[in-house]
């Protein structure tokens, strides 16, 4: 029987940002979204990017629950795990409260709340970010993408 080598590396890391695997461009995951979504579901994403800069939406592109859509119209829009969150994910990799997008002037800002795995915009964990339009934010397994106006 062969002995084990002990200079052998037991661990290893997993990047999960497979975004350069996929496409590197953030606008095209918008592009390829629109393209794939009813004509009814790209009117009401559109109507928030062409619309007014006090509106946005949050849409999960990719794991759980793809394809829903969140809209973020008001001052302080709650996500997490909780029932009364307004982005609710329900997955054990997302904390009850996990974060928070704030609104002024048609400025959204994303802010983790201490949770336990994390928030990540465009594969960069942060803290608290000002989000930009086609920005993925990946909370836990959900990958979503940012709309705002173009304006």
């Amino acid at each position: 029987m062969n002995k084990p080598n002990s200079k052998i590396e037991l661990t290893s890391t997993l990047h999960l940002g497979v975004r350069a695997v996929v496409d590197a461009s953030l606008g095209s995951a918008i592009t390829a979204y629109l393209s794939s979504v009813s004509a009814e579901d790209r009117s009401a994403v559109e109507s928030v990017i062409n619309g007014g800069n006090s509106r946005a939406m949050i849409v999960i592109h990719r794991g759980p629950s793809k394809g829903s859509r969140f809209l973020v119209a008001q001052e302080s829009t709650e996500i997490g795990r909780a029932a009364e969150s307004d982005v609710f994910l329900d997955d054990v990799t997302v904390s009850r409260g996990h974060a928070r997008i704030t609104s002024k002037d048609g400025i959204f800002t994303l802010s983790d709340l201490g949770s336990l795995n994390g928030t990540y915009v465009n594969n960069i964990s942060e803290s608290s970010v000002v989000l930009k339009m086609g920005d993925e934010i990946q909370i836990g397994k959900f990958h979503a993408l940012f709309l705002c106006s173009k304006k």
